[in-house]
């Protein structure tokens, strides 16, 4: 199984596209997999892990819509088919907090140090803390539904939307 990091924090880098280039230059150093997402849709690990694995999966067997494997981690993450759709799951000049997604590709270099990361993220010791309202709307968890199993079960509803991905056209 392919390892799986998630740090969350506030970026250093304040500009979208700069922080972009920073990762992917710290993506190409390594020969890892970097995507940063917006901190307040990110429910948990397991959300992550399950995306990470079907985008990889998806890459693997050519079922791939982005050609980025961040970008189709990013797809997955959001519960998107679209890559137009999910980008609103990624980050922008006002995103307060990200999560900094590493995946260890094949053929990986070594993975970042300490100091190589906090040029991105500075890490705030939160873990996540998401959003309830703002998952609810990208993910379209309807009150129904929140009644229906309970707001502490949110995870799995966004999982469920995750594993849906491929099913959408």
């Amino acid at each position: 199984m392919d390892e799986i990091r998630l740090l969350f924090g506030k970026p250093v880098i304040q500009e979208k596209g700069r922080l972009i280039k920073a990762i992917k230059d710290l993506q190409s150093r390594h020969g890892i997999i970097a995507q940063a997402l917006d901190a307040r849709l990110v429910v948990s690990q397991k959300h992550i892990d399950f995306a990470v694995q079907k985008a990889l999966s998806a890459l693997s067997e050519g079922r791939n819509i982005a050609n980025d494997a961040g970008v189709e981690i990013m797809r997955y993450a959001s519960g998107e088919r679209q890559i137009e759709s999910a980008l609103v799951m990624g980050v922008s000049d006002q995103t307060r907090r990200i999560a900094l997604i590493l995946v260890e590709a094949e053929g990986r270099k070594s993975w970042p140090d300490d100091s190589e990361l906090c040029q991105i993220i500075e890490p705030d010791g939160r873990g996540g803390s998401f959003d309830p309202e703002a998952v609810k709307d990208l993910f379209h968890i309807s009150s129904q539904e929140i009644e229906a199993v309970g707001e502490q079960r949110m995870e799995d509803l966004v999982i469920e939307r995750v594993a849906l991905v491929e099913t959408y056209r």
